[in-house]
């Protein structure tokens, strides 16, 4: 072990890089670049960086300060996240989320990026830090979320592979849009599974980084409503029984708009934590997230009766389409008007078209769900069955 101590100023952001749909992506891109060429940061977490040329312009741009980096590929679209460090990157591994939202739900294209949670393992005076990288799926609707069984398993699988990777690491950092408030089920399970502290909950402000009312890209209506917005963007971390990290600062240290624009970095606000490691043994958590383990696998449990009803939904679909569709064979033999011949055929094409889709939804994509569903539930329950196992053994 080195005894010595070394300071780690680490920033997450979510630079809402879609092309063709983000707002001012190019000038931004170019802008959040110059921001961090001008500060100093040792590791950078970047989301939604869903263009390779944005990557490799970022890459350039801060190649002085920040000379090592890597893109994690994924899915469709390329997970859209990324790590930019000042020290060498070691060792690399992802690993995708079996849930990833729907890929019919084109407009919301999450399935698309193939999420899942990245590890760069990087090394400071013989320190090992393992730095790892998610963005939850997203909640599109606090009311009616249908997407809450998949984040919660994603935030389960994240924390499961930083405990199951972490073993011969020094410190753990985790940054990233989480899409999840520290009152939310998801977080408490990544911090509970993992044992992981918030960067956050040592700082006197808690303010939001997602929809907030200086933001100018923030709905009027909701930054009337809530002008603080939501802190869904987190720095988590934790030691080792050789080093402890305490926090020495934590802001957003981004302005409220790029300079000389009328618009901001992003819509999201950046998230910057510095932290000093000390040698000494690291305070376990002491948390108990049996409860919340237990409420997660109540909502994958209802999610899993919702898939049957769905996939009997889809089958009766399919079973009604399939009538009219054999019925318009026997129109081929009974009209000679063409204009007639070619509504047939279009209509036809199109019933046929809805009808593929009602049996894949039905039958693959039912199963990928369902099966998803089944093993997070099943990790699950081996993990809560561990921790009662583990609590009797200190009880006795």
């Amino acid at each position: 072990m080195v005894n010595n101590q070394v300071s780690l100023k680490v920033l997450t952001l979510n630079c809402w890089g879609i092309p063709y749909v983000s707002k001012n992506r190019r000038a931004r891109m170019t802008a959040i670049a110059e921001k961090l060429l001008a500060d100093d940061y040792d590791v950078v977490c970047l989301q939604e960086v869903w263009s390779y040329n944005d990557f490799k312009m970022m890459k350039a741009t801060v190649l002085e300060c920040l000379p090592h980096s890597h893109y994690f590929y994924s899915g469709v679209a390329g997970s859209g996240v990324c790590i930019l460090s000042k020290y060498a990157i070691e060792d690399v591994i992802f690993h995708k989320w079996p849930l990833n939202g729907y890929v019919h739900k084109i407009h919301h294209g999450d399935w698309f990026g193939g999420k899942g949670v990245g590890l760069c393992k990087i090394s400071i005076n013989g320190i090992k830090i393992n730095v790892y990288i998610a963005h939850l799926h997203a909640e599109y609707s606090r009311e009616n979320d249908e997407y809450t069984a998949h984040r919660i398993l994603q935030a389960f699988d994240t924390a499961q592979f930083i405990r199951m990777t972490s073993g011969g690491a020094d410190v753990i950092i985790l940054g990233g849009d989480l899409n999840t408030e520290p009152q939310d089920l998801a977080y408490k399970i990544i911090r509970g599974v993992a044992g992981l502290a918030d960067a956050c909950s040592n700082s006197s402000s808690e303010s939001g980084t997602n929809e907030c009312a200086k933001n100018s890209y923030t709905n009027l209506k909701i930054a009337r409503n809530m002008p603080e917005g939501k802190r869904i963007d987190h720095i988590l971390y934790f030691g080792s029984k050789n080093y402890k990290v305490e926090v020495l600062n934590f802001q957003h240290p981004f302005p409220e708009r790029v300079p000389y624009k009328n618009f901001s970095y992003s819509d999201h606000e950046a998230v910057m934590a510095t932290f000093q490691i000390l040698t000494g043994e690291c305070e376990s958590s002491n948390d108990d997230v049996r409860e919340s383990l237990k409420e997660a696998m109540s909502i994958c449990n209802s999610a899993l009766k919702s898939m049957k009803r769905h996939q009997l939904f889809y089958f009766l679909t399919g079973c009604i389409l399939f009538i009219p569709l054999v019925w318009s064979m026997g129109l081929d033999y009974t009209t000679t008007s063409i204009g007639v011949s070619i509504g047939v055929n279009i209509g036809r094409l199109l019933l046929t078209t809805i009808l593929c889709y009602t049996l894949f939804m039905s039958t693959i994509w039912n199963s990928v769900e369902k099966n998803a569903l089944k093993a997070g539930v099943l990790g699950l329950d081996i993990h809560l069955i561990q921790l009662n196992n583990n609590l009797n053994k200190n009880i006795n």
